[in-house]
């Protein structure tokens, strides 16, 4: 049992972590800050990460730090962390904003209506500068989960649009939410139908959104948040492996054609993480060169395909004996699959964490 004293001096150093999580250190280059936050994210087995997430969820403390943080990379990225491009799909457009120093915003347009749907849109000074220059009437918000990151702006854009309903999972403290939803539930607007899916497991009340592409006759598109990324998958703050890998099966069953949409630009280091652990699988090193090309110009790497997500995203192949291999982890006679497959996911995740703080 720790002391008050002990107690209370773990969150001084919570706080200080905190602090160069979100506001970063004077002593440090952005660059270095961003690779320090990195590391201290990476270790969510530690007490104080511990403390400095529920800080982070659980108080005010986590929204004033967010706001520090859009200030810095506003400053450090002033037209964004990638350049983007607009995809148009049969009278859907599809906006992916880049903010903060590697997430992704998405707006989307009905054209026909000029209604629009933001997912995620935790810098509502970008989102509304989007809206603006598009003519769009923002009429939803969809959030995936709590974390500052991606609902950081959901009170200040429903205070502009007070008519906008703002979704996500009663189960997570959304900011503004107006419409909790459930597992399966759909959202229409205008010429534009979402389906949610419950996928907790990175928070306990994390959502997908999957917006139907038959009405358009185009392939369906996953706005997955921090559950799957181009090779990569969330961190599990908030849940077991076996529920992440339940989460992350969801995402399996999706046609293989779908785009996925993730909430952050890691494909680089994702991939080059996927490479070290399955080094004899050709379909990482195809599209790692594709990737690094890419970054070099400083361009988007979104969106893949679920097909091929499963060809190279090493937490979507959880069933594949070539991972076990080159992982070196073999089922039980007497193990149950899922039960394997969730040791399986728990050492890459750890490999994966590792890889982080290198």
């Amino acid at each position: 049992m720790l002391s008050l004293a002990v107690w209370g001096g773990l969150a001084v150093l919570a706080l200080g972590a905190l602090t160069l999580l979100a506001l970063g250190c004077p002593g440090l280059g952005f660059r270095r800050w961003l690779a320090a936050r990195s590391r201290l994210m990476a270790r969510t087995e530690k007490p104080l990460f511990r403390i400095a997430y529920s800080l982070y969820t659980k108080t005010r403390l986590g929204y004033i730090f967010h706001k520090k943080q859009l200030k810095r990379t506003r400053e450090h990225y002033p037209t964004g962390h990638s350049i983007v491009c607009p995809m148009n799909i049969n009278g859907v457009k599809i906006l992916p904003v880049p903010i903060l120093s590697d997430n992704y915003s998405y707006l989307i347009v009905d054209v026909a209506s000029n209604l629009a749907v933001a997912i995620d849109p935790a810098d509502p000074e970008i989102i509304q500068a989007c809206l603006e220059e598009e003519g769009a009437t923002l009429e939803a918000i969809l959030t995936t989960h709590k974390h500052w990151d991606h609902s950081g702006g959901n009170k200040v854009l429903k205070k502009i649009h007070k008519t906008c309903r703002v979704y996500g999972s009663s189960r997570d403290n959304i900011p503004a939410l107006t419409d909790p939803i459930l597992d399966k539930e759909t959202i229409e607007v205008g010429n534009l139908r979402f389906q949610a899916l419950f996928t907790p497991g990175h928070t306990v009340g994390h959502m997908i959104y999957v917006l139907d592409g038959e009405p358009h006759n185009s392939p369906a598109c996953l706005f997955s948040g921090d559950l799957v990324f181009l090779s990569g998958c969330g961190r599990i703050f908030e849940g077991s492996s076996s529920l992440m890998l339940s989460s992350l099966d969801v995402v399996g069953t999706l046609g293989d054609e779908t785009l996925l949409w993730p909430g952050h630009e890691y494909a680089q280091d994702n991939l080059m993480f996927a490479a070290s652990v399955e080094p004899n699988n050709p379909a990482i090193f195809t599209k790692l060169e594709w990737v690094l090309q890419q970054r070099h110009l400083n361009h988007c790497t979104c969106p893949s395909t679920i097909g091929e997500e499963k060809e190279y995203n090493p937490f979507l192949r959880t069933h594949s004996s070539n991972l076990h291999d080159a992982l070196g982890i073999e089922q039980e006679p007497s193990e149950d699959l899922m039960l394997f497959r969730s040791r399986v996911l728990e050492e890459v995740r750890k490999r994966k964490d590792i890889f982080n703080c290198r």
